[in-house]
């Protein structure tokens, strides 16, 4: 998508801040989210990976973190954060994995108390209260993943290898890739798709309904697309993968 000489300014500005020497303030940070374009110079649709909007990526930190506070969290497809942005009020140490140098970067920009880690999500291992993401969409090769699900579904690869890091985690879906139907829906329903049950029945995760947050009323924020999608939570001290987790520090 060719951006207007409006984004294209606005994205120099975002790019001069991320070069920049100075600490950021919180508006400027927020600056960089709303403007940098992904678009620039990064193959973004045939990788699945747009960045989350902002009111999506505040509604989905409701699900996260502990009420009073503490805990550690691991962003996975981290992109350049704006997911561990939401989440930086919440006292968790964050650690942030992707495998875009150029979005690190910026990253680091954008959330520089986190611990940014320039890897393939799937390389990583350790111990975390949470797990999030907001993961390549789709049939979306690369990475080294070795877990149970034998699909093709990246989404579903990032969820399994996650249940093996932290005890709880939050996921951004399309919606056929959820057991359940909310967003843009007049009412909840139940309703899972084949390829939702493949993943439950090979994995033991079971996908879970979020508080309450509709994607629908953002769908038309993402940059490129306008996608519906479901939160979707999982709970993972019982999953197979969580019981194959043998380390407890991070190793990449």
């Amino acid at each position: 998508m060719k951006l207007t000489k409006e984004q294209s300014k606005a994205h120099q500005n975002a790019m001069e801040l991320v070069h920049s020497d100075k600490a950021l303030s919180w508006e400027e940070r927020k600056f960089i989210l709303d403007h940098y374009s992904e678009q620039q110079g990064q193959l973004n649709a045939l990788a699945g990976a747009f960045f989350t909007p902002w009111g999506l990526a505040r509604d989905f930190a409701i699900e996260v973190g502990y009420a009073d506070g503490g805990g550690s969290m691991i962003d996975l497809c981290a992109g350049i954060g704006a997911l561990s942005f939401a989440c930086e009020d919440k006292g968790l140490e964050i650690t942030c994995v992707e495998m875009c140098e150029a979005y690190v970067t910026v990253g680091k920009r954008v959330v520089p108390s986190a611990n940014w880690v320039l890897a393939d999500c799937f390389s990583i291992n350790g111990k975390f209260d949470f797990a999030i993401s907001n993961p390549p969409f789709g049939a979306i090769k690369g990475g080294a993943y070795d877990g149970p699900y034998t699909g093709g579904q990246f989404e579903y690869k990032v969820i399994s290898h996650a249940a093996r890091l932290a005890q709880y985690g939050v996921f951004i879906l399309p919606q056929m890739s959820a057991p359940f139907r909310y967003s843009g829906e007049r009412t909840f329903r139940e309703e899972e798709t084949e390829k939702a049950r493949k993943f439950r029945e090979q994995t033991g995760i079971m996908m879970l309904p979020n508080c309450g947050i509709d994607t629908a009323i953002y769908k038309d924020q993402w940059k490129g697309v306008s996608p519906i999608c479901e939160v979707v939570c999982c709970e993972f001290e019982s999953a197979p993968e969580k019981q194959a987790a043998g380390t407890t520090s991070i190793v990449w």
